[in-house]
């Protein structure tokens, strides 16, 4: 249950960053306010095909394929120019064209990207790289159709600094979230977590509840307890991505999808490159053809909630909470940097907009 905080018309921002372990935590988030990404579908091939994929669905996935280094080169040169500071490489499954993830990667340093792990990718490519787990390997071998699913990720990204393992709740494999956070655990990985979010059209079985938001919320909480040094988490992260209401009905989502205006932040900056190197500004945002209402995905919330500093500095126990969201992302998201301890050890109340 979250903890409503009582407002004080006292608390200034000034006072609020005034208190000592605050400051530190500001201080060393604030150095990344650079960041400017974009988004970019590497290929529409993949060698899984998952129930729920978000890729294949809608009209991206019949995009063609742009496979010319020379072109992705130019694109990357053009995006570095145009202010893009992080890259995040998607799409099916990118680790299927290293060519292209290299060319990113040298031209933009700072990036993600996103891949099922069942092929490594180069260690000369130093993004943080992203993989995707959506339970045990029974359940992946019913939902994704691969065989010892984690057993192979684990052996691709052993001992790599870059691997974050990001396990995807849905209504289905929240008991499962135990025992693979544990072998995790026991095998160095870092852990994150995501909330399947549904894709457009989707009513399969896959999709949350009210009774699975509130399972999955307390299951995200025992492990972020119970495994401290390994999942990448916190209690604020528990409450935005497990909430009845989606992260758009919460906080209002800044990309250009659902943000009329072109003018600051994501709405000015953000594009979602599709396979021929072209982007919809109607159709942009971090995970296209999401169903928004039902959007809680880890990726969305990474820039949602983190644009939303102002209507968290409202007093330092709300303030604390989404520093320790960004600390999360950024440990999450950018290779190297490491995640502090949480300086918020329960669930807070998203403030409203204007409060």
């Amino acid at each position: 249950m979250s903890r409503q905080v009582p407002q004080a018309a006292s608390w200034k921002f000034a006072d609020i960053i005034a208190i000592p372990t605050v400051r530190d935590r500001w201080e060393k988030v604030r150095r990344y306010f650079f960041l400017r990404e974009s988004t970019y579908d590497m290929t529409h091939r993949c060698n899984i095909r998952c129930d729920g994929c978000y890729y294949f669905n809608g009209e991206k996935q019949f995009a063609l394929e742009n496979g010319d280094p020379a072109a992705w080169r130019e694109l990357m040169v053009a995006e570095k120019e145009r202010g893009i500071t992080f890259a995040v490489l998607a799409g099916a499954e990118p680790s299927l064209v290293p060519e292209l993830c290299r060319i990113c990667a040298d031209t933009i340093p700072l990036g993600a990207i996103a891949t099922n792990g069942l092929k490594p990718l180069p260690p000369e490519i130093d993004y943080r790289i992203h993989i995707s787990v959506w339970g045990n390997d029974a359940s992946s071998k019913a939902v994704r159709k691969a065989d010892d699913m984690l057993k192979r990720q684990m052996a691709n990204y052993h001992n790599d600094p870059r691997a974050v393992f990001v396990y995807t709740f849905t209504s289905q494999n929240i008991d499962e979230a135990q025992e693979v956070t544990e072998e995790l655990a026991k095998g160095g990985q870092k852990i994150t977590f995501n909330m399947f979010s549904a894709p457009e059209g989707y009513n399969g079985p896959l999709r949350h509840t009210p009774e699975s938001l509130a399972k999955t919320g307390a299951m995200m909480t025992q492990l972020l307890t119970q495994y401290p040094e390994a999942v990448l988490f916190s209690h604020y992260n528990v409450v935005a991505h497990t909430h009845r209401l989606g992260l758009h009905a919460l906080y209002s989502c800044s990309y250009p999808r659902m943000n009329p205006s072109a003018n600051v932040g994501l709405g000015k900056s953000f594009r979602q490159y599709r396979t021929d190197l072209q982007w919809d500004r109607a159709a942009a945002c971090c995970v296209p053809d999401t169903d928004c209402a039902d959007c809680r995905h880890y990726a969305a919330g990474s820039a949602v909630v983190t644009a939303r500093m102002y209507r968290h500095a409202s007093n330092p126990e709300t303030f604390s909470a989404w520093l320790d969201y960004v600390d999360t992302y950024l440990a999450v998201w950018v290779q190297g940097y490491e995640k502090s301890p949480n300086l918020c050890d329960h669930a807070v109340t998203p403030p409203s907009d204007g409060q």
